[in-house]
């Protein structure tokens, strides 16, 4: 591919332009994170309904792709691998653990598959994130990161409104896996071209984490507050919908919400991204922080419906708003180390995913209702927000 001139009149790196860049970063994440991960809740009605799937086998399907989450962003913190080469391992293995969802019955590989799905989606999520960024850089078009992580929602928009159509329908949930399955292959065909181009396609030792990062005054404190985010994060996620179902009957509405929670993603990181002029990366993940903390316990004071809606909107609001900056404060912070300290992170948000239900569990048996994990929850997200603000920043790097 040819090169061209970015507004600067540098010579910008070949491969696709900065929109095609953004786009490819877009399905990429939408296949990974709104199919690989978040698939699996709009259809696990479904699989409820054709197999008997019980409550407690939902949840070790749901915990099998958070401890693949978990597992995948730990290898990713070493590896000395091409971010092209990563992100395909990563899609190739989401579109066939998702095809074989809907071709295998047997419980115990829905289990292996669902972690395959998890630790793929890490993979993606971290390279595309060090690679999408970089290179949106390198082009002259940083406010184009939006787009990419709107891949998110739009993941979810589709999975959603694609088991939306498939309950309609009368479909069985087979039929939305392997729908899923080939979407997400034939997205991983049309992305596959475009992701080994730019200075990130070559290997870079120096993306591992050196001792003197370890030691960083930054490197700690982040990757602790987004593992936050992920204890913080996970519960409304988790307990909400169970909250709404206590309140309202009617399944057609959850079969909308999920495509709004999405469409929520997408619009609110466009729109965090043009904040570039105004906010720092960490201003606006802080800002995150402090508006999910507000959602988590306004139905501790807002009784009723309206009050679980309004913390779905912030929550859904702010979820992916605070990926990507924190992504991207990972850029500007560790510099060529970024990518290790993005897999780090990772790490740590899906170890937060996975306590958070764990410890609600406890509370809600020892104490009753949600009241006191809804509160710890917004406590780890206020927290968290603080100590960022007081974290000392060094000179931006990007």
């Amino acid at each position: 591919m040819t090169t061209h001139s970015n507004s600067d009149g540098e010579r910008n790196p070949p491969g696709p332009s900065a929109w095609g860049s953004a786009l490819a970063g877009l399905a990429a994440l939408a296949v990974s994170i709104g199919i690989g991960r978040f698939a699996f809740t709009p259809i696990l009605p479904m699989m409820q309904e054709d197999f008997g799937l019980s409550i407690s086998e939902g949840g070790w399907l749901a915990s099998a792709n958070y401890v693949g989450y978990l597992v995948g962003g730990l290898s990713a913190i070493g590896m000395r691998i091409r971010p092209g080469i990563a992100i395909r391992a990563g899609l190739l293995g989401i579109g066939l653990s998702t095809l074989a969802m809907g071709l295998e019955h047997q419980f115990m590989l829905w289990v292996v598959l669902r972690a395959i799905a998890g630790i793929a989606s890490a993979w993606v999520l971290v390279f595309v994130s060090a690679w999408a960024l970089e290179r949106l850089t390198l082009l002259g078009r940083p406010e184009l990161s939006g787009t990419v992580f709107a891949g998110v929602g739009t993941g979810i928009v589709v999975a959603g409104g694609a088991c939306l159509i498939a309950m309609s329908l009368h479909a069985h949930s087979v039929e939305a896996w392997l729908f899923l399955g080939v979407l997400s292959t034939v997205a991983a065909g049309a992305i596959w071209p475009l992701v080994d181009a730019g200075p990130s396609s070559n290997p870079n030792p120096a993306s591992t984490i050196a001792p003197a990062e370890l030691a960083s005054v930054e490197f700690w404190p982040l990757v602790l507050c987004y593992g936050a985010f992920g204890f913080g994060y996970i519960i409304p996620a988790t307990f909400l919908p169970v909250m709404a179902k206590e309140i309202v009957a009617g399944p057609r509405l959850f079969g909308w919400a999920w495509p709004a929670f999405g469409a929520a993603a997408v619009i609110s990181t466009i729109f965090a991204a043009q904040l570039k002029s105004f906010l720092s990366h960490r201003a606006v993940w802080i800002g995150g922080h402090l508006a999910m903390a507000l959602g988590v316990v306004i139905p501790l004071v807002v009784p009723g419906l309206s009050g679980i809606m309004m913390a779905a909107l912030l929550v859904g609001g702010t979820f992916m708003v605070i990926t990507m900056a924190g992504m991207q404060e990972a850029r500007r912070v560790a510099g060529p180390h970024a990518r290790a300290l993005m897999a780090a992170m990772t790490s740590a948000f899906a170890l937060g995913q996975i306590l958070g239900p764990l410890i609600v569990g406890f509370l809600a048996r020892w104490k009753g209702g949600f009241a006191l994990a809804l509160g710890l929850a917004a406590a780890m997200l206020a927290v968290s927000a603080i100590s960022l603000s007081f974290v000392t920043e060094k000179g931006d790097q990007t």
